[in-house]
């Protein structure tokens, strides 16, 4: 298989390129969760809004969005039936889990991964000082439906004035908007249901499900480090539907021999990046750069390689067989 250098163009979603949304989620009006940004960069995501904007609609079994919240800002506690997983990209973020999000709490530095179990209650913070991005990657080709809100959130937003209907889409009531004829709201999840869901204290999830940038670049030496999979080596070992390497500058040597058959998308945390693959006989070349998504066809042989000295890292998020979740706990 090859490709030209204009066909991997649009294969490639750059970071100066990004397009947000702001009124994605049921918290869009709701204090505190009102300025953060939604990015769907690969798949149709999780947004309950027609104004979200997709980059890459072709999924590879999976979908890839980021977060974008100035400081303070703080994403609303919901819960996913599949994989979600970060990165973070930029800032310094608090990631606080459990009904109440009370039942723990972590903060993640640039570099750092979370796996977060699914059904499990989550929310997230930019604590740091200055704008920040996390990027995230959602388990299952259809990512929508598959978010659940606790029920102060939904609560909250109605008295904002946003309402999710039960197609999972959202009416802002602000605009005069109201639910058709025939549809209902999103019914609040019972209490019954609410006792269902795992409530995890910290010393469950922060050795399970996190991998740190240092512990990740530590072990990438002779070759990429497992930082997710269902190998007994990788970091955080779980089977979502995808897997995730990191690759460094010194591990690039043993990337050349291409996962066939697989979709691999390539997501630059650090430096910037060459790709070349060969085209009508003669190799041709792209540069991805920091918060970069570049989506590599099955079957394309291609390299990467730093494009200049200093250190460089990059995840590699590769479809599998398995199905899309629940996360094993």
């Amino acid at each position: 298989m090859t490709l030209s250098i204009q066909e991997m163009e649009k294969r490639i979603v750059r970071y100066g390129d990004l397009q947000p949304c702001k009124t994605a989620f049921i918290d869009a009006h709701t204090p505190g969760s009102d300025q953060k940004e939604n990015f769907t960069i690969i798949g149709c995501g999780v947004s309950e809004s027609p104004d979200q904007h997709v980059h890459i609609s072709e999924t590879p079994g999976f979908n890839i969005g980021a977060a974008g919240q100035p400081p303070k800002c703080c994403n609303s506690l919901h819960t996913h039936r599949t994989a979600e997983v970060f990165f973070v990209l930029s800032g310094r973020w608090r990631f606080f889990w459990g009904q109440h999000g009370d039942a723990g709490e972590v903060v993640l530095e640039p570099g750092d991964l979370i796996d977060i179990p699914t059904q499990v209650f989550r929310g997230f913070e930019n604590i740091g000082t200055d704008y920040g991005m996390i990027m995230a990657v959602l388990g299952g080709d259809d990512a929508g439906g598959g978010v659940l809100w606790a029920p102060h959130v939904i609560e909250a937003a109605k008295a904002h004035g946003l309402i999710l209907a039960e197609n999972g889409q959202l009416y802002d009531t602000k605009k005069g908007q109201v639910l058709p004829d025939g549809l209902q709201s999103m019914p609040l999840l019972t209490d019954e249901q609410l006792l269902e869901l795992p409530e995890l204290p910290a010393s469950a999830v922060v050795p399970r499900f996190i991998a740190r940038n240092l512990d990740m670049r530590a072990r990438a030496d002779a070759k990429p480090t497992k930082v997710l999979s269902g190998d007994p080596e990788a970091l955080i070992i779980d089977k979502p539907g995808f897997t995730i390497d990191f690759v460094t500058e010194k591990t690039i040597s043993t990337v050349d021999a291409q996962l066939q058959g697989r979709h691999q998308i390539l997501m630059i945390s650090q430096g910037h990046w060459k790709v070349t693959w060969q085209h009508d006989g003669e190799t041709v070349q792209v540069v991805l750069a920091v918060g970069d998504t570049c989506a590599i066809p099955p079957e394309l042989v291609y390299q990467i390689k730093p494009a200049m000295t200093g250190e460089a890292g990059l995840f590699r998020v590769c479809n599998t067989d398995d199905p899309a979740g629940p996360t094993l706990l």
